[in-house]
């Protein structure tokens, strides 16, 4: 039950975080810097309660990290550069 949560968790984060980067705002950073969060909490969970396939579980948590990480960081980019010019 926990891997599906896991893996909703994760999905909406990454959909998230993409309609903020078309749609920047500052309240809409933080629920995407939250929906990580809880992705990465529920992923360290799950890897010490079942650590069989760490190896592919560091991997694909990296590649998430690192595609929500640049998402967030292009979107913040996008937001302070729209409010910076009005």
């Amino acid at each position: 039950m926990v891997t599906l949560i896991h893996v909703i968790i994760a999905l909406a984060s990454l959909g998230f975080t993409t309609f903020v980067f078309f749609s920047p705002s500052r309240t809409k950073l933080h629920a995407s810097y939250g929906l990580a969060a809880l992705t990465i909490t529920s992923g360290v969970y799950l890897t010490f309660t079942k650590p069989a396939h760490l190896l592919e579980t560091c991997t694909i948590g990296l590649l998430y990290v690192g595609l929500v990480s640049a998402g967030i960081i292009a979107s913040r980019h996008k937001l302070t550069s729209t409010t910076s010019t009005d």
